[in-house]
């Protein structure tokens, strides 16, 4: 052998030696457990987790969960209601609630991480049915305003709106969006919901499917080239339908949306018979239609703060038809890893 040889062989022997030094290290860090066995690994964490199952701050957060555990409710097609939108559930992240104690090592109710829990039936999910209210365990309600007249009214609901931090869902006639863009524009820089209310304010349940499609697709474009967005909800004028309506706005991406509590206001009530009514009638899930007339232009602030005394809070139809729960403690703790 030559030189250069025996010097390779040298190199190695000595890198051999290295290595096994440097395993044999390894395995003196991990307790002698192999590092690449995924078995030991699995059977470590079994372990601890059995630990902190024994763990009577553990005990402690399992007793809190099962008391305040919450199912989530499947949405669902009711006789009465059609489609109603599913609400989650809430739970308690064991896992997450343990580590926030576990320092002190004890039970503290503020430090227990909620997680929602969705249900296994959605929205989506159902067929094209329409939509009058919202889940009725979920404490909020939603207020609809059709727009196809009444622009004199619309800057005083606005700024009635604004004052008491309140969204509502506007549902545009097209050919009024046509005629009065700025208005449309007011309105959904304002921070409000868009809709669609069919263009030429017709009776649907006597249009054939052709001449359904052609009022929701043009309201659709028209609001689209206004304000740069695309409805997803469909208010039939007069509340006036049928399967065939339903089925269009469905194949349009759009679910067709109708009422709980109905204002009437179109029929000019006194304001304070009209507002009596409305409080009187809100529930969980409800939405309240109306229009921007006169009585509503007057009650309006007098509505929203009756309905919130209810213990209900306002948002829009898609805030409504949110699985989302708006009592989670801890909404932000949501996506915590469970391990």
């Amino acid at each position: 052998m030559n030189r250069n040889g025996s010097e390779n062989g040298v190199k190695k022997e000595k890198i051999f030696i290295l290595a096994v030094s440097l395993f044999v290290f390894i395995l003196a860090l991990g307790n002698f457990t192999n590092p690449f066995d995924v078995t030991a690994a699995a059977s470590n964490t079994a372990t601890q987790t059995k630990a902190k199952e024994n763990d009577e701050l553990y005990k402690k957060i399992e007793e809190f969960r099962s008391e305040h555990r919450i199912a989530p409710i499947d949405a669902t097609i009711d006789r009465v209601w059609k489609a109603i939108p599913g609400y989650n559930g809430l739970d308690v992240n064991s896992q997450a609630s343990y580590k926030k104690m576990e320092k002190k090592g004890k039970f503290d109710a503020n430090k227990i991480v909620f997680e929602e829990i969705p249900p296994n039936v959605h929205l989506e999910d159902l067929a094209a049915e329409p939509i009058y209210r919202g889940n009725p365990q979920k404490p909020m309600a939603a207020l609809l305003i059709n727009v196809a007249w009444g622009n004199e009214y619309i800057p005083i609901i606005l700024n009635t709106l604004e004052k008491s931090n309140v969204n509502a869902t506007f549902f545009y006639d097209g050919s009024w969006v046509k005629k009065n863009p700025d208005l449309a524009k007011m309105i959904y820089k304002a921070g409000h919901e868009i809709g669609n209310h069919a263009y030429s304010h017709p009776d649907l349940q006597r249009r054939s499917k052709g001449e359904t499609v052609q009022e929701i697709s043009k309201t659709n474009d028209v609001i689209e080239e206004t304000i740069g967005v695309k409805p997803k909800w469909f208010a039939p004028p007069s509340g006036s339908f049928n399967q065939v309506t339903v089925q269009v706005a469905e194949e349009l991406n759009m679910k067709t949306v109708l009422w709980t509590v109905d204002t009437v206001d179109w029929r000019k009530p006194a304001t304070e018979v009209m507002v009596r009514h409305i409080i009187t009638n809100v529930d969980k899930g409800s939405m309240v239609l109306m229009h921007p007339t006169k009585p509503v232009a007057e009650g309006l602030g007098a509505m929203i703060a009756g309905i919130k005394e209810k213990g209900f809070q306002l948002g829009t139809v898609s805030d409504l038809m949110s699985e989302k729960r708006i009592d989670n403690p801890q909404p932000s703790e949501a996506a915590i890893d469970r391990n």
